[in-house]
């Protein structure tokens, strides 16, 4: 069986962000990148599944030369091959999943695992835009993963409970955090990554649908006030809460 997995390469989470001078984009000087934290469980799920139902794990990220990082990162992790498709444009989630569905439609993949979502934008879309026009079956957000035969069992979580979805392959499945376990690379797999392939391809174009007029930070939080220090504060701060929070 092809299996894919579809991966961003995304700012770390702790880094401290900049709005770049046109308003529209990040400042990228010193923001260090890393593999996207939810599609570490989509490529552990996909080696599960190799190792269980056998065949190969091909990794497709969109981006540019920076992006190899993170798929030599699910190299080293125990994929077989990757695909770079070369593109240094901002594209909004349709336009990459239009390219992504074209890639895995070409590596004849029948089932692809995605991250829930990108931590950089949070749009949790792609991975579902992607399986539509593949015309494959989709279950979002999987917490659990089994597969017999060409029968997908996969468990979601939902308001005050867990929903069990039976589907059919071809299949996309997006991956939440508690899925499993991602493995750390070993030295070997490290080094085995180095020798791997990584295909690069220009992404087929296609026009976004949406577009970023504008991006700014959130208000900073008010300074704190401090009353007092014994219970002589308290009906100052009733009086605040009431008139100014309007909490009471």
């Amino acid at each position: 069986m092809k299996i894919a997995v579809c991966v961003s390469h995304v700012p770390d989470t702790a880094t401290k962000i900049k709005i770049a001078e046109n308003g529209k984009t990040i400042d990228s000087n010193d923001v260090t990148y890393v593999i996207n934290p939810y599609d570490e469980f989509a490529v552990e799920e996909a080696l599960k599944t190799k190792e269980k139902v056998g065949g190969e794990v091909v990794v497709i990220s969109l981006g540019g030369e920076a992006n190899k990082e993170s798929i030599r990162k699910a190299l080293a992790m125990g994929a077989d091959s990757g695909v770079l498709l070369k593109d240094e444009d901002e594209r909004d989630s349709s336009s990459l999943a239009f390219a992504l569905a074209d890639e895995i439609k070409a590596q004849g993949a029948e089932l692809v695992f995605f991250g829930k979502q990108a931590v950089d934008f949070d749009n949790s879309v792609t991975g579902q835009i992607t399986a539509e026009l593949l015309g494959f079956n989709c279950v979002s957000v999987a917490v659990a993963f089994n597969i017999e035969g060409d029968k997908v069992i996969a468990e979601r979580e939902i308001e005050g409970g867990k929903e069990v979805i039976e589907t059919k392959i071809p299949a996309v499945i997006t991956a939440q955090k508690g899925l499993n376990e991602p493995r750390y690379a070993s030295l070997k797999g490290i080094m085995a990554a180095k020798r791997k392939i990584i295909e690069e391809k220009n992404a087929i174009s296609s026009p976004n649908k949406t577009e970023v007029v504008q991006m700014k930070k959130p208000h900073g939080k008010q300074a704190g006030k401090i009353l007092g220090s014994d219970a002589s504060a308290v009906p100052e701060l009733v009086r605040l809460l009431k008139e100014e929070a309007k909490v009471i």
